[in-house]
């Protein structure tokens, strides 16, 4: 598919070299802050080691895939990918690391047999040398956009390929890293290979130095519809009875807010009106359940066990992992992060269970995928909550419209791309070619 070079490894840049001793100044405040997040609930106190390079648990034996993915919609895309690997080498374990304790839970439930989460070390290097000496991975698969430079440039020293996959890099982010151009040139040269997930970022990524960029299509693409315990759907389905709804997913601050305005606007129309919000942090529940009160609608809450009843205006979701049971439930769609100006979230989850799609003017995680969508007609764009109102009353009025938006919708969202198969070509070809070889053991720089 693409060009995939050896590299030898190299020294740091001066912004790399200043970047480690600046982390390691600052290795003495490090317990402070673990003690800080563990206090706002952002680290999980059983595993706190691991994020000072500690594992949890031995090396299996054979070849080792590192991959490292920000966060919950990162470490959703690469599950095929993993099944994919796992089934082309029977020697092969799989090592998943995230920052976020939602996204260690959620592997905890999905990762398949051979492979197993833990969480990633702090970019401090110590902690990095700590965590690459216990595992040495054969390769470490880097998810997107987000980089830890001393962690790259430790495993790089150990003469481990790397990969960049799913890559994006966003105009913000390439503005940013512009002014650090050597920089970026040394850490994006690290990787053996980079795939792109659509030609904007190809094409930034060329522009701040990588080399070996592909453009194999977005694992989001590909990925298969979300999953739903069914005897959950048919419960809900009960409570909701034939009540008019629809669904705000991945909502972030002030989105929640604008939802709410849009069922008071509405429900002089539609009395029956329900609202269902997911928040895309469930850990924001008590402050949105707030807000909404406070503005005197009724609120039920899935992870207070309340049910809906006939006087539920809002059901609030604020769990996690539930996606696919509320998108069978609606056939309204607002994607969230589109009004907040975070640049949106993945549409084709929505899409592939035929639902009508809604955004915000933000898109620009997504840039590619949001015009397809809204050149087939398949999604409607509004620019804040009053058009939102008139975008969710039209569809709740025109059965035909939404059903004519959602094939739409779900035809662009069963095309695939091959990005899946392009990209499990791709770091099988990095791997050990012998099967059961031991992962490569570099000579640390």
């Amino acid at each position: 598919m693409q060009d995939i070079a050896p590299r030898p490894t190299r020294r740091p840049s001066f912004g790399l070299a200043a970047y480690r001793l600046a982390t390691r100044a600052v290795g003495p405040a490090i317990p402070f802050l673990l003690s800080t997040r563990l206090k706002r609930g952002k680290e999980d106190p059983a595993r706190l080691p691991e994020r000072m390079g500690i594992a949890a648990r031995a090396r299996p034996e054979g070849a080792l895939v590192w991959f490292h993915a920000a966060s919950i919609g990162e470490a959703l895309s690469i599950l095929p990918l993993i099944d994919g690997l796992l089934s082309a080498r029977a020697d092969l374990h799989v090592l998943v690391t995230t920052g976020t304790v939602t996204s260690s839970r959620l592997m905890a439930e999905r990762l398949p047999p051979r492979a197993f989460h833990q969480f990633v070390p702090l970019d401090h290097p110590d902690y990095c040398a700590r965590f690459l000496d216990h595992w040495r991975p054969d390769i470490g698969v880097w998810v997107e956009s987000e980089f830890w430079p001393n962690l790259i440039v430790a495993a790089d020293a150990r003469g481990m390929p790397l990969a960049l996959i799913n890559a994006r890099i966003t105009e913000a982010s390439f503005r940013g890293w512009r002014r650090f151009p050597a920089t970026i040139a040394d850490l994006v040269g690290r990787f053996s290979a980079i795939l792109a997930q659509d030609g904007a970022s190809a094409q930034r990524l060329r522009t701040l130095g990588a080399a070996h960029v592909a453009t194999p299509g977005n694992l989001k693409h590909d990925a298969l519809p979300l999953g739903a315990d069914e005897a959950e759907v048919a419960a809900l389905r009960r409570q909701i009875g034939g009540r008019a709804l629809w669904l705000a997913t991945n909502t972030h601050e002030g989105e929640e807010v604008a939802a709410a305005e849009v069922h008071i606007a509405l429900r002089r129309e539609r009395g029956d009106l329900l609202t269902l919000i997911v928040p895309r942090h469930p850990a924001r529940g008590d402050a949105i359940a707030g807000e909404l009160a406070r503005r005197g609608l009724d609120v039920a809450r899935r992870s207070l066990g309340q049910t809906i009843t006939p006087q539920t205006q809002v059901y609030l979701a604020d769990t996690l992992g539930e996606l696919g049971l509320f998108y069978r439930l609606a056939d309204i769609v607002f994607i969230g992060g589109t009004l907040s100006g975070t640049g949106g979230h993945n549409p084709y989850e929505a899409a592939r269970l035929h639902c009508a799609l809604i955004a915000g003017p933000s898109s620009f995680n997504f840039t590619e995928a949001f015009a397809d969508f809204e050149t087939a007609d398949a999604m409607i764009r509004i620019a804040d909550a009053d058009g939102l109102a008139r975008a969710v009353s039209s569809l709740l009025a025109d059965k035909g419209e939404r059903e004519r938006r959602a094939e739409a919708a779900f035809r662009i969202a069963s095309t695939t791309s091959g990005a899946l198969g392009r990209t499990l070509d791709a770091l099988l070809g990095l791997l050990p070619n012998s099967s059961g070889a031991p992962a490569r053991r570099a000579q640390n720089a």
